[in-house]
């Protein structure tokens, strides 16, 4: 072995040694745990002293006190010897990534299309806990509330990673029933007549855009029900409540089977979210959110 890499070796043999000695309480005790005689313990750190050419330790027949210089090579030891720890378990972790990862979702999105996904992750890491929590509240991410957010629209600046996951479009509907009793409206304008069901967290001035000729406005609606999920529009709308406009991937099996109907398609404005993973990126991400990531990334688009 390099000459280099045995004393590094020793080294870390070293500290561990004298920190378990501390640990301990006694040169025994501390033989017992690393499977080595009390006296081979002693000798240990004699070693160590003499190559520091320090005294850490004050010996008597009752107690192991340490010196000044004792205490902080005990400090560095343990500092180090955690650090390895660390270095050891994310290398370990590329290879089989483990841990508990907690995400955060919104109701509507994360309901219907982020844990129909976990089934076939936690099958893939079965070492990897899932700790999912959906809500429409935002989570501080950076304050450590949970390791990955999925987030709808534009993104605010921030230190924290973003990784780009697909896109949802808006789309307005109501249900064949509603319409047959209310008229079907031709164009944004005749909204005004119609009872249009609102996100309830948007903004206190609930506008819808549109595009006419190639010139984008915005009409203020208003209706008798709001909510803070799309899938809730979407079902007041089923049932004939009135006219929602929603992310499409919320009401994309009611459109398929007929409960609710697309309208003003030729003034949709094409109004896109982007949809992003959010996390704290940087060198040492975790392999178990860098993988979660990834596998959202390859299965959400």
């Amino acid at each position: 072995m390099d000459a280099k890499l045995s004393g590094s070796s020793d080294r870390a043999h070293a500290l561990a040694l004298f920190a378990a000695v501390i640990e301990q309480g006694s040169f025994s005790a501390a033989g017992r745990q690393l499977g080595m005689s009390p006296s081979a313990v002693a000798r240990a750190v004699d070693r160590i002293e003499a190559r520091l050419g320090v005294r850490l330790l004050l010996r008597s027949t009752r107690a192991l006190t340490l010196t000044a210089e004792g205490r902080a090579y005990l400090q560095a030891a343990r500092r180090i010897l955690a650090d390895l720890d660390d270095a050891e378990q994310q290398i370990a972790d590329q290879g089989n990534p483990r841990g508990r990862l907690r995400v955060s979702a919104a109701l509507s999105h994360g309901r219907l299309c982020v844990v129909p996904l976990l089934g076939r992750f936690a099958a893939r890491y079965p070492d990897i806990l899932i700790d999912i929590a959906l809500t429409d509240t935002l989570v501080d991410i950076a304050g450590g509330e949970a390791d990955v957010a999925v987030r709808f629209g534009p993104l605010p600046d921030s230190s924290l990673t973003a990784r780009r996951l697909g896109e949802s479009r808006r789309v307005i509907v109501a249900s064949p029933d509603y319409l047959a009793r209310h008229g079907t409206p031709q164009v944004p304008e005749d909204l005004f007549d119609h009872k249009c069901l609102n996100f309830s967290f948007r903004r206190s001035e609930p506008v819808w855009p549109f595009r006419r000729d190639g010139h984008d406005f915005a009409l203020s609606v208003r209706g008798g029900v709001e909510a803070n999920n799309g899938e809730t529009l979407g079902q007041l709308a089923a049932i004939g409540v009135g006219v929602a406009r929603v992310g499409a991937f919320s009401v994309a099996r009611e459109i398929a089977n007929g409960t609710l109907v697309p309208i003003l398609e030729a003034f949709n404005p094409g109004d896109i979210e982007q949809i992003h993973a959010v996390f704290v990126g940087g060198q040492n991400v975790p392999a178990r959110v860098r993988v979660f990531v990834d596998f959202l990334a390859a299965n959400l688009s």
